[in-house]
């Protein structure tokens, strides 16, 4: 099966690695030759570390990589594809568009799958003329470690492009949970509530970040504060998703904090800037 990724950024170079070390042969393509480059290198490092940590073969290392052509033309890169992930910015604009330019020049059998955090499944899929190959297939970062696949089916989402997607999900040694197309789906329906109403907390001056981050490690046993989680997540994707749930279910809680609105104007965007409710390197 031919494997495209579309998106060479943090969750597309992501994909492609799993995809890539389970077998597949996949082209990776982002419009930015600079990023494509970036993508592929993350992905040289990130095999490097599992082979120095002992958790892959360094061969399977090797062919992992070999398996991953990177392209800068969108329609070259889906021409042969049996499944298209798209893992292009969190903006509607945008992931229409290129759901309508991989519609044009992908096989007709092909699935076109996003991995989308809160967008609609059905919507994307009636920006093309296959809805009912069209799914979601929300993978989480780091890809290559943790294990969940959030799978939406749209309204118009065939029974077997599920089954196919589900089935492929476990050949990624995944587990695949099954989530109806609604707002933020079930993970940034509860995640980014919680991470909303903590800057709330710090806007309020109820604790520090520092703070608020150990209660919710040391008294709700988090592996991460929701404020570093934030952060590395990009504060620009959390205020994005929170626009969704907002716009979409209308419910006045999911209303994104104003504090995270002016963080996100200043450029503040968490790692990836430098500088969110803690500094990076």
């Amino acid at each position: 099966m031919n494997i495209t990724v579309l998106g060479a950024g943090t969750m597309g170079n992501g994909i492609a690695h799993v995809f890539a070390q389970h077998g597949f042969l996949v082209n990776l393509a982002d419009v930015s030759q600079v990023a494509l480059d970036k993508g592929m290198q993350t992905i040289q490092k990130n095999l490097d570390r599992q082979v120095a940590k002992g958790s892959l073969d360094a061969a399977v290392a090797e062919k992992a990589f070999q398996n991953i052509k990177g392209f800068t033309q969108i329609e070259t890169a889906v021409a042969s594809a049996d499944l298209v992930i798209e893992a292009v910015s969190e903006k509607e604009s945008i992931k229409a568009s290129v759901f309508k330019l991989i519609d044009e020049h992908a096989p007709k059998s092909a699935i076109l799958a996003s991995n989308t955090s809160s967008i609609s499944i059905t919507w994307l899929g009636a920006q093309t003329n296959r809805p009912d190959k069209v799914i979601g297939m929300h993978f989480f970062n780091p890809v290559p470690i943790m294990k969940l696949v959030e799978i939406v089916t749209g309204i118009a989402t065939a029974k077997e492009t599920y089954e196919t997607v589900f089935q492929i999900s476990q050949q990624l040694q995944k587990v695949p949970i099954n989530v109806a197309d609604f707002p933020g789906f079930v993970s940034n329906r509860i995640l980014m509530p919680m991470i909303n109403e903590a800057i709330f907390c710090v806007m309020e001056g109820v604790a520090s970040a520092e703070d608020i981050d150990t209660v919710m490690k040391l008294g709700m046993a988090h592996p991460m504060g929701p404020l570093a989680l934030a952060d590395f997540i990009g504060l620009d994707v959390c205020l994005a998703i929170m626009d969704v749930l907002h716009q979409g279910i209308g419910d006045d809680k999911y209303r994104a904090c104003p504090l995270l609105k002016k963080m996100v104007a200043a450029g503040y965007l968490g790692k990836k800037s430098g500088k969110g409710f803690y500094f990076y390197n």
